[in-house]
């Protein structure tokens, strides 16, 4: 026989519960030998939206079984906190931060490149790859499926809310603190590679007409060849990128 236990989710875990469960007390029933981590999941939560559970008011593991009678509190990441004295049920967070998007995602996936985070994106992928690409190179999974970030060998992942990419993005930089971290116009937004200086006189020939004579600064991308210059669809980016981040010094310093 299983064991009953009395749970309760906090701040905005309490998105992927039924409304009748949503920030409040609720029993429910777990198999037997059940550990935490598999009771979270069968509620429907994601254990990579997980940073801390309480079992009767003490920090536990995702291995913790549960008993009769237990109470359950569990709570979302806190990558802006210092929770050190408490347990964290995932390893340190990826301060050095890079990305891979499932294939929803690709606007987002451009304009975290955008503003200078790498982030693979290819709507290719299979779920399994996704997984794999973020187990070995240390990504922050980024998706809308909450089944693809149950799998049990995903430590690091974000269930992306919102239904428009502008909006997604606010939510990526807010969920993880990242703000103080991007470097606008730092990588190429179609393949994800790293921008360098080009002289003027090596571009010519490889960007309309006119634009050498109005330009003079011009950054290209040596994975794929494209050139970037501060033109009119610049200036919207940038336009973009200061109302994102709400302050023009990170535009200003961006290369």
């Amino acid at each position: 026989m299983g064991v009953r236990a009395t749970f309760r989710f906090y701040e905005e875990l309490n998105d992927f519960l039924p409304p009748a469960r949503r920030k409040r007390d609720f029993s429910s029933s777990c198999g037997e030998n059940a550990t935490v981590k598999q009771a979270v999941e069968a509620l429907g939560v994601p254990h990579t939206e997980i940073e801390v559970i309480l079992v009767n008011g003490e920090s536990v593991g995702f291995s913790h079984r549960l008993e009769e009678r237990d109470r359950v509190s569990v709570y979302p990441i806190f990558e802006t906190l210092d929770i050190r004295p408490i347990l964290r049920l995932r390893a340190e967070p990826l301060r050095d931060t890079r990305f891979v998007a499932d294939a929803h995602l690709g606007r987002l996936a451009r304009y975290l490149r955008m503003l200078g985070f790498d982030t693979l994106y290819d709507n290719a992928l299979p779920d399994r790859e996704l997984v794999t690409v973020s187990c070995t190179e240390r990504r922050v999974l980024l998706t809308r499926d909450r089944e693809l970030l149950m799998h049990r060998a995903l430590t690091h992942g974000v269930f992306v809310r919102g239904d428009r990419p502008r909006e997604q993005l606010g939510y990526v930089l807010s969920r993880l603190d990242l703000r103080d971290s991007c470097r606008p116009f730092a990588r190429c937004m179609s393949c994800n590679g790293q921008l360098e200086p080009i002289d003027r006189d090596l571009v010519l020939g490889r960007v309309p007409s006119g634009v050498t004579d109005r330009h003079r600064h011009f950054r290209w991308c040596p994975e794929c060849g494209r050139i970037y210059w501060r033109g009119t669809h610049w200036r919207r980016m940038k336009t973009m990128v200061e109302s994102t981040l709400g302050s023009r010094r990170s535009v200003d310093r961006s290369p």
